[in-house]
């Protein structure tokens, strides 16, 4: 009988042996597999762990607002721009409420891009490149505008298709559009809105601005783009499984832009678009007691009003490709030559240097030789003998050719940059160019060549290498009638612009009304410009007319009016303390009497809306806007 101590330790080999025969393998190894269980099982625990610590502890506010975005959309409210207003208040340019579609991103299914390419006549090569473009650089969950000024069909599309079930990306938001005036008038000097390029993105001037944002592009829109730009508004919105809203959990309002008003007159920028009507050139308009600019016209122009939202591919390449350059400011951009208008410069320049005097006289007879080279004079007869009053008035070259063998190019050159030419006014509008001053320097340094006396002679009749803007001879003729008190030209009124002081050449008042008289003459005593008379104002002016090319070299190519020579004239009022100045530039005009009766019409319109508002210019000025 086997002993009864035994009998559970045998008991226990057995079961040990039926487990090893289950197993197939020693109780050393089982035990190891049953460890390894276990580590895992630690490791399991510990993973989730420290992702319910990640979740709850490190970045709860992340994870929440993700969560969020389940069912809150956050919708952008753009801020309309500050209007544009001209010096008594009147609307130039305004805003319309319209609504604008914005692109969800966060839901965003691909296959629906055809689709709605297709049924809002949108680029889907350029839409999908604006995606990658705003996947690299913004956050998904924001909305981007795809297009703006929606039409009725537009938006009866989106109200249809719109929701969970169709095109759940697509969002209306009301915006507002730019209103710019009519038949591209005051376009050069307003300029136009549009999205932020990728390389204004990388400027200083719009460091605080991000891709979407609708900033100036040119002109005022763009000088004064950070005080016309307002500070776009947000709200946050629940929606349901359908993309449809419940209810407004927050709002913030937008801030509108600032108003600004312009030193522009409506009614004589009305005079003046009309007076440009079918012709190429600008026309500046200018108060030289203030440097306020009163009109500017630049022909041809575009309409700007193409451009709100994006403009068209097609209509861009017809702007681009067009030989005229529609979107070129004349006013501040045309550099020519400014033919006689520069001879007022230079008689002041001979009279306060001692050059000439009331006694210096000239003998014309239609043309002389000046540096073994022929000049003719303007009037093929000749003048006879002429003396400084005589030679303006009636635009003798023969005697200001005279006056180029006295004096000296560097002494032309500092006269001609202390009255504002060969640099840029300062005006505050962008991309002003500067035209050219020649001197013995400015030859060496663009020509390698030293200067010749001969050209000289051409320099002080305004031909040559001499070229200015129709903005910097408003400008120099400005400061010259007031005796050398130059103020520098601006477009803004209000808010009032930080100018600096004037400059001061204190030149004789003597002869300065030397010149003045002589540019009386011009209008009102049988000068060049003797049909351009206003009666009851004493009007004054010097006519201009610039070559392009030789007579020679546009007859032996046969050119016809492509180079035809360029019609100038400068005129002012009263002769006495003048109130305005007006220079116009029409390309292509041949005779500078041609562009006299352009500045007559603004002169003219001034003083008949300082007397009384007549209702036909202001007739004319809604017609324009």
């Amino acid at each position: 009988m086997p002993d009864v101590a035994t009998l559970p330790a045998d008991q226990e080999r057995d079961k040990e042996h039926e487990v090893r025969k289950v197993l197939g393998e020693d109780p050393k190894a089982a035990a190891n597999r049953i460890a390894v269980f276990r580590y895992i099982c630690v490791a399991v625990f510990l993973y989730l762990l420290a992702g319910f610590w990640a979740l709850q502890i490190r970045d709860p506010d992340y994870y929440a607002e993700l969560a969020e975005k389940n069912y809150i959309r956050s919708q952008p409210l753009p801020a309309p721009r500050g209007r544009i207003l001209d010096r008594h208040g009147r609307i130039i340019v305004d805003n319309h409420s319209s609504f604008s579609l914005y692109l969800s991103r966060d839901n965003l299914k691909e296959d629906h891009l055809d689709a709605m390419c297709s049924a809002l006549d949108l680029d889907c090569a350029d839409l999908q490149e604006r995606l990658r473009r705003y996947d690299r650089t913004r956050a998904k969950y924001e909305a981007i505008n795809i297009k703006s000024d929606l039409t009725s069909a537009e938006l009866s599309f989106i109200e249809a298709h719109g929701g969970q079930d169709n095109f759940p990306e697509m969002e209306v938001i009301q915006t507002f559009r730019r209103i710019y005036p009519r038949g591209g008038a005051l376009a050069h000097v307003i300029g136009y809105t549009g999205e932020i390029s990728e390389g204004e993105l990388d400027s200083a001037d719009f460091v605080r601005y991000k891709r979407g944002d609708i900033i100036g592009k040119t002109g005022i829109e763009r000088q004064y783009n950070d005080v016309l730009m307002g500070v776009d508004g947000q709200r946050r919105v629940l929606v349901n499984n359908r993309n449809k809203i419940l209810k407004v959990i927050d709002h913030k309002g937008a801030a509108a832009g600032r108003d600004v008003r312009l030193t522009l007159d409506l009614d004589l920028q009305a005079v003046a678009e009309l007076a440009m009507t079918d012709r190429k050139g600008a026309v500046v308009a200018l108060d030289p007691r203030t440097g306020e600019i009163l009109a500017m016209v630049s022909r041809p122009t575009y309409d700007p009003n193409r451009f709100v939202g994006r403009i068209r591919a097609k209509d861009w390449s017809e702007i681009r490709d067009n030989l005229d350059y529609p979107m070129m400011n004349r006013a501040i951009q045309a550099q020519f030559a400014p033919g006689s208008t520069f001879k007022p410069i230079i008689a002041m320049a001979a009279l306060e240097e001692g050059i000439i005097d009331d006694r210096t006289t000239a003998t014309c007879t239609g043309g002389a030789m000046f540096y073994d080279r022929f000049f003719k004079c303007n009037l093929r007869s000749g003048h006879g003998y002429v003396g400084l009053n005589r030679a303006l008035v009636h635009s003798c070259n023969i005697f200001f050719h005279n006056i180029g063998m006295k004096i000296s190019i560097d002494k032309v050159a500092e006269y001609a940059e202390l009255a504002g030419l060969g640099k840029r006014t300062g005006i505050d509008l962008p991309a002003e160019s500067e035209g050219t001053v020649p001197s013995r320097r400015w030859k060496m340094r663009t020509q390698r060549q030293r200067w010749f006396s001969g050209e000289t002679v051409s320099v002080v009749i305004g031909q040559g290498a001499l070229t200015v803007t129709p903005l910097q001879l408003a400008h120099s003729i400005g400061g010259l009638i007031r005796a050398g008190e130059w103020h520098k030209p601006h477009l803004m009124l209000d808010p009032p612009p930080s100018l600096d002081p004037p400059r001061k050449a204190n030149w004789s008042p003597e002869n300065t009304s030397k010149v003045v008289n002589g540019m009386f003459g011009v209008v009102n005593q049988g000068g060049t410009a003797r049909g351009a008379a206003i009666a009851g104002i004493e009007f004054c002016g010097k006519t201009g007319t610039a070559q392009l090319a030789s007579n020679d070299l546009i007859r032996s190519r046969k050119l016809g009016l492509q180079l035809s020579d360029n019609a100038w004239f400068v005129g002012f009022a009263p002769r006495v303390n003048p109130e305005i100045v007006v220079v116009a530039l029409y390309e292509h005009g041949e005779h500078g009497d041609r562009a006299a009766p352009i500045v007559r019409d603004v002169v003219k319109a001034y003083f008949d809306s300082k007397h009384r508002r007549p209702q036909t210019l202001i007739a004319a000025a809604g017609a324009a806007r």
